[in-house]
């Protein structure tokens, strides 16, 4: 069962209610205005909403409007003085449950919410429509502060910066700001600043002109004239060349910039998002990150919780991603048992929400019937766990560097990818996986998905040829059918380590 919110400028009245409710073993979360009840739920519902009628800024009947136009059947209980009666009269207008005229018996109070909380719970059990799904999943409290955020920079075109670990959702909290800012009907253009090589990301964020350099056969627009009136995300920031930085610096100091092999400066009316798991101020110690830079995209950070710190979430995003992996192939949906969720409660998960989603993944494709048990999940978990030590191959963590197939209690289970050449026992197995993170990417609204996965796959290719030969790579070349120039050049592109000369 969802919470009760509490809507109420009044701290003292916040604490009554919440208290009396716990005695009644009945959730509760509170909000101090209407404003930031109403940020949270573009992410999620209460199943009963108390709220007071006067608060600064919106007010309750504000409230009442917008929840009632988006989740007519949920219950509403208005709290108003004596002296509102005209207001209560309105309120039952707009379709609320039912008012506590102040002062209030709390007794009385709870037994009202019951009644409000059983109308609610029948309304739930007959609903026909699939509820919408939101952008983002989480009822912790570290990611309902992520929410407060992203409520209230909702009007505002300041720069954010997000940090956290790679695969918490990063993009995802980019695009929520992006689709309650100003600039919602304008494009959203992302950038990962890691998958682009060096001599091509100048180009890729600011265009170039006819014959800038070999091959520039026509001009072309860059992601900043693309994102025009809108928003571009800058993943992994931290990864941007030296050199690169000082151009970006000028366009943010003063909204021009110029195409590679242009001369005519361009304006750009273009809200900046970047994100990072790296620590910027470190490597602005280590002079890898300008400082100056840094202070122009510090504007507002926004710290994502790594899936560690908020495990109460991972029941919720599993369903989630069982039902989307379902869709995606055309199966019915897996469920996982309650010993099997508690065992993933229990997990380190480095890869974060991503290694989740593709471990769901990996589950609708291999694991056996329709309630999946903790023996039915990928053996390094159970390994990992036993040994008390980080998952190191994540699955799915990027096509080609997670997983492949082999036997195990005979079903098909998972082992990692690299670790010395075991003949898979399903060659094709790989495929599935990479067809639905290809899904996944596509109905994400990522852009050049054929260029990511080109170079994940191409990556996983040449690391595994060079753990074969032992970093040898013109041995490796050759035994991936490629010639010495050509790895070599990869491998720079790339930026895999551990080659060597024959």
């Amino acid at each position: 069962m969802k919470p009760i919110w509490i809507v109420d400028d009044d701290e003292s009245i916040r604490w009554v209610l919440e208290k009396a409710l716990a005695r009644e073993n009945l959730a509760t979360k509170s909000f101090a205005n209407a404003r930031d009840a109403i940020a949270a739920l573009e992410f999620e519902t209460p199943q009963v909403l108390v709220s007071d009628i006067r608060m600064p800024g919106d007010s309750g009947l504000d409230l009442l409007q917008r929840v009632k136009s988006r989740f007519p059947g949920l219950p509403v209980i208005i709290i108003t003085a004596f002296s509102d009666l005209d207001s209560a009269v309105a309120a039952f207008q707009g379709g609320a449950f039912e008012y506590l005229a102040k002062p209030f018996d709390i007794d009385k109070a709870v037994e009202l919410i019951r009644r409000a909380l059983d109308e609610s719970l029948r309304e739930t059990s007959v609903e026909s429509g699939p509820a919408e799904t939101p952008e983002i999943l989480g009822q912790a409290p570290a990611m309902q502060e992520v929410f407060r955020a992203i409520g209230r920079l909702s009007q505002s075109n300041v720069t954010v910066l997000i940090t956290g670990e790679s695969g918490s959702g990063k993009e995802l909290v980019a695009r929520a700001l992006h689709k309650h800012s100003p600039r919602a009907a304008q494009p959203f253009i992302a950038l990962n600043t890691a998958a682009i090589p060096k001599d091509l990301l100048e180009s890729e964020l600011f265009g170039h002109e006819r014959g800038a350099f070999t091959g520039a056969q026509t001009t072309r627009r860059g992601r900043f004239e693309q994102a025009e009136n809108g928003t571009l995300f800058l993943d992994e920031i931290g990864d941007m060349p030296f050199d690169l930085q000082t151009r970006l610096l000028r366009v943010l100091s003063d909204g021009h910039f110029y195409r590679v092999g242009g001369h005519q400066p361009l304006k750009a009316n273009v809200r900046v998002i970047t994100a990072t798991h790296q620590n910027l101020e470190q490597r602005v110690r280590d002079g890898l990150f300008r400082e100056d830079l840094f202070h122009r995209l510090n504007v507002i950070r926004l710290r994502l919780p790594s899936l560690r710190e908020r495990r109460e979430d991972i029941p919720i995003l599993v369903r989630h991603f069982l039902v989307q992996s379902a869709k995606q192939l055309g199966v019915e949906a897996k469920r996982m048992s309650d010993a099997a969720l508690q065992f993933l409660c229990g997990l380190e998960l480095p890869g974060n929400v991503r290694q989740l989603e593709n471990l769901c993944n990996w589950i609708t494709v291999m694991a056996p019937g329709q309630t999946v048990e903790i023996k039915d999940l990928p053996l390094e978990l159970s390994q990992e766990q036993a040994g008390g030590g980080a998952v190191a191959s994540s699955p799915g963590a990027a096509p080609g560097e997670g997983y492949s197939a082999q036997q195990h209690h005979g079903m098909v289970t998972p082992v990692a990818a690299e670790a010395g050449g075991h003949a898979a026992s399903t060659p094709d197995a790989w495929l599935g996986l990479l067809e639905m993170q290809a899904a996944s990417m596509l109905s994400g609204g990522q852009q050049e998905v054929m260029a990511v996965l080109g170079r994940q796959f191409e990556s996983a290719l040449i690391r595994t040829a060079l753990k074969h030969t032992h970093g040898r790579k013109n041995d490796a070349a050759v035994r991936l059918g490629i010639g010495r120039n050509t790895i070599t050049r990869k491998i720079a592109e790339l930026g895999i380590d551990g080659a060597k000369d024959d």
